[in-house]
């Protein structure tokens, strides 16, 4: 799958930049310590000349953002204490996103808008072309733009539908990014669901919930009526499975930490590694991972490591 947005307001696409250099050298760094994807990385180093190594004023700072690990969450921007970090948003090349799609091993887009409007939903998807029609699956991701929302979807199905080879998807993404942060962070995806599922007009498609999602959330959709009752038998296979309104759960940022949890714990000896060369470790965070997954896909409880 490759991902595309047709506006640069999106938060999916955005990086985290600002100059070390312009960093007080004493700065206690909370942009380090409160990104969830390790992607600051500050060392205090010594100016020549200066030999007071208790004396953080001293030195200065190297390092900055890891541009490859920022996915955009914003925590940093509101931590820094001197105001020195920055936004850059970008919007992704159409016509290189077309060239990708032409390719034998891409069969699936996303394409992220703000529900700002149709305009350019529609100047993307024509910039596209005929590309599109290699996919298989075409997912659009959008926020709760309130009474509104309904029809700006049926208005890009409309615009979409001739082009159609595969399935669509609608994503549902209440509250960008936030799902590693706590609970209640799960309730804006949740009411956007809510709202969706009592509209008769709504576009056909598959619905996934995102933005907020975390281990509480299909405990919230059970409380709601969404989520979809499966049991299994003694054999294999699927018994008593009710078609539900949501088809799946999008896990980003809470994924990370669970994930993150198992990478920190393989040895500092080994630097950045790649945790398939850790059988353990990787069977630890698969383990994880089908906690999240299970529910939704109907697997049985697997037993404990």
């Amino acid at each position: 799958m490759v991902s595309v947005n047709d506006d640069c307001r999106d938060l999916h696409f955005r990086k985290a930049e600002f100059d070390p250099e312009d960093c007080p050298p004493d700065c206690s760094k909370p942009c380090e310590k409160v990104c969830p994807a390790d992607a600051i990385s500050l060392e205090r180093v010594m100016i020549e000349g200066k030999h007071s190594q208790s004396d953080p004023s001293s030195g200065k700072l190297e390092g900055g953002v890891i541009t490859e690990r920022c996915y955009g969450c914003g925590r940093c921007l509101s931590v820094c204490p001197y105001d020195r970090i920055r936004a850059m948003s970008y919007v992704r090349d159409p016509t290189k996103t077309a060239e990708l799609l032409k390719r034998n091993d891409v069969d699936a887009i996303e394409i992220h808008t703000t529900g700002k409007g149709t305009d350019m939903f529609n100047t993307l998807w024509s910039n596209l072309g005929d590309s599109i029609n290699n996919v298989k699956l075409i997912a659009v991701s959008l926020p709760d733009v309130g009474d509104s929302t309904v029809n700006f979807m049926n208005a890009i199905y409309t615009t979409m539908q001739s082009h159609l080879q595969g399935y669509n998807l609608w994503q549902l993404d209440g509250r960008p990014m936030s799902g590693d942060i706590g609970r209640g962070a799960t309730r804006e995806t949740v009411s956007f669901a809510v709202h969706l599922s009592s509209m008769s007009n709504r576009p056909p498609g598959f619905y996934q919930l995102a933005g907020g999602t975390n281990s509480y959330t299909i405990e919230s959709l059970k409380k709601a009526g969404l989520f979809q009752s499966t049991t299994f038998a003694a054999t294999s296979g699927v018994t008593d499975c009710q078609q539900a309104f949501i088809g799946g759960i999008a896990y980003g940022g809470y994924a990370r930490k669970i994930v993150g949890r198992v990478l920190r714990k393989i040895p500092a000896q080994f630097g950045h590694a790649r945790i398939e060369d850790h059988p353990d470790y990787l069977l630890e965070a698969l383990q994880e991972a089908l906690s999240l997954v299970g529910p939704v896909k109907g697997y049985p409880t697997l037993p404990s490591l």
